[in-house]
């Protein structure tokens, strides 16, 4: 018997698909539309569907689709391994076919054909040849190889520049780097960061790396003709700045600082005996925002590195979504994956990306620090990284209560920084609440809370599964505002008496997820409150279970 659910979704998107079979679709165009879903996000396909979402039916000769599966897995290379539901809709069966998402390599049709999908700038899906520089792009993403370990064909040792060897070496002592790397000599470093590798012949011939790292500017725009850094300012839409670079990496990123810095006005508060600069963009999570998006970016792709300043934030996105494994829900607790590990694990021997490699950590941490809201990442899609910082003036009672604090324990850990933060902007939020915010366990985001209720930053409300957090009295005291800790941190017991009683009277009723909302009180604490006022006397309850309710008694 065919399935009531799910229903068809209203439109078609990257991820779903519809087919008419209303003539019979041919097998080819069945195999070739789902090896396209597969080679991009997966998803489903509705046969029997018309594009416009209106369903007409299988046509006889695929109303058994118990072989629909074996069909595809025999015309696909590495087979394809589908899941098929028949579907119930208005009088008409339809089959909602499941594609998983190619994750090791890419799937072909046995007739050689790799194709995958992808959305058009007018919003519609379409499916397109798989060229080879897609190809490559698809293994770079999911890990199986890495484009700048390759060598670059045609390209020379003579392509390499002197100055930018030079500019390397400084840059490792000034970034506090792998040392060792200043006690060899040209070829030995060539062989230790992978700027080489040896030929078939036995020659050594530069690889992507050594070329983006090193490399001539000539010999950049001919040989990677992908690599392009464009810094941008916009001062109420008037363009103040715009140029592109084809500058090797550690020249862009010197040439980028360089123009940023008069940009980006800096002045100081004063904490304690310490005065602390107070910039625009914080300078450490400007270089390591900008040097992720050269280091992980897709080099298979065309498109530039953009740096965008204009009177809102700082935008900096670089072509080539998300590596496999990294989604915006896990980007903070994910374990790294670059896109690119050659090039990665040279940019942190030099020192100029972060050594653990959680880069990430460092631009939150510039961010909150100050007390601007947290980096976000919601822009990004399939086809590139879109990070945006926001240039609010900074929360200066905020700075200096983590500045405090950082003089007494070291460095704040982003994770307290996060919960300090949220709990600033939403001034209540349980364990549960936090646990998201971190993109940790719940074990975990309480083990981070409470540490900071021992430090005496933040206060629990209740036991249990009702606990709740708040700022603690001094950060609220520091910022002025005792009102609000009252009001956030709850209310003594007498006082969640009368205004329950105060609700019944003047509502009629009160119901226990009422008592919860009013009085920031788990179930149990809930409970307890509304027994012991039915046990004196103040409320009588109607009802059992969830659809209880209370009233004030009536008088006789």
């Amino acid at each position: 018997m065919a399935d009531l659910y799910p229903e068809i979704p209203q439109t078609e998107t990257l991820t779903v698909e519809f087919k008419s079979d209303r003539k019979r679709l041919p097998d080819d165009e069945l195999v070739q539309a789902l090896v396209c879903m597969a080679n991009s996000e997966g998803g489903e396909l509705w046969l029997g569907v018309e594009d416009d979402g209106t369903p007409t039916g299988l046509h006889k000769a695929h109303m058994n689709l118990v072989g629909l599966p074996g069909l595809i897995a025999a015309r696909t290379s590495p087979a394809l391994q589908i899941v098929v539901e028949p579907v119930q809709v208005e009088g008409y069966t339809v089959a909602r076919i499941l594609v998983p998402k190619a994750i090791h390599s890419e799937v072909a049709t046995t007739s050689g054909q790799y194709l995958r999908r992808r959305i058009k700038p007018d919003g519609t899906p379409e499916c397109v040849a798989m060229l080879p520089h897609d190809r490559d792009s698809h293994a770079s993403r999911i890990g199986i190889s890495d484009a700048t370990a390759q060598i670059v064909q045609g390209a020379s040792t003579a392509d390499f520049d002197p100055l930018e060897r030079e500019r390397l070496r400084q840059s490792v002592e000034y970034y506090g780097g792998d040392r060792v790397l200043l006690e060899l000599d040209d070829e030995q470093l060539d062989a230790a960061l992978g700027f080489t590798a040896r030929t078939p012949s036995g020659e050594r011939q530069p690889t992507l790396t050594g070329l983006l790292v090193i490399g001539r500017e000539a010999a950049l725009r001919d040989f990677i003709p992908t690599h392009e850094l464009a810094f941008q300012v916009l001062e109420q839409e008037d363009i103040r700045f715009n140029e592109f670079r084809r500058f090797p990496l550690l020249k862009a990123l010197e040439w980028l600082e360089i123009n940023f810095r008069p940009y980006n006005p800096e002045r100081e508060i004063q904490v304690g005996l310490f005065r602390v600069p107070v910039p625009l963009v914080d300078m450490g999570a400007f270089r390591e925002a900008v040097a992720n998006a050269l280091v992980h970016r897709d080099y298979h792709k065309l498109g530039a590195v953009h740096v965008r300043l204009d009177d809102q934030g700082l935008t900096i996105s670089n072509p080539g979504g998300l590596v496999e494994g990294v989604t915006l829900d896990n980007l903070l607790s994910t374990e790294p994956r670059p896109r690119n590990p050659r090039l990665a694990d040279v940019m942190k021997r030099i020192g100029i990306v972060e050594r653990s490699g959680r880069g990430v950590d460092k631009i939150y941490r510039g961010m909150l620090r100050f007390g601007r809201p947290q980096p976000d990442y919601n822009r990004t899609d399939y086809n590139s990284v879109v990070l945006r910082l926001d240039t609010v003036e900074a929360d200066e009672v905020f700075l200096r209560l983590v500045v405090e604090q950082e003089k007494q324990r070291g460095n704040l850990p982003v994770n307290s920084l996060i919960v300090l933060s949220a709990l600033k902007d939403q001034k209540r939020l349980s364990a549960e609440d936090l646990a998201a915010l971190i993109q940790q366990e719940i074990g975990q985001a309480k083990r981070t809370v409470e540490s900071l209720v021992e430090a005496g930053l933040v206060e629990a409300h209740g036991k249990t599964r009702g606990r709740t957090y708040t700022l603690s009295a001094a950060m609220y005291k520091e910022k002025g505002d005792k009102i609000a800790y009252t009001r956030q941190a709850g209310f003594s017991k007498l006082q969640n008496e009368q205004m329950v009683l105060s609700h019944a009277q003047h509502h009629g009723r009160i119901q226990r997820q009422e008592v919860m909302e009013l009085c920031h009180l788990g179930k149990d604490q809930a409970n307890r409150l509304l027994k012991k006022l039915r046990d004196n006397g103040q409320l009588e309850m109607h009802g059992t279970t969830r659809n209880a309710y209370y009233t004030i008694p009536t008088e006789d």
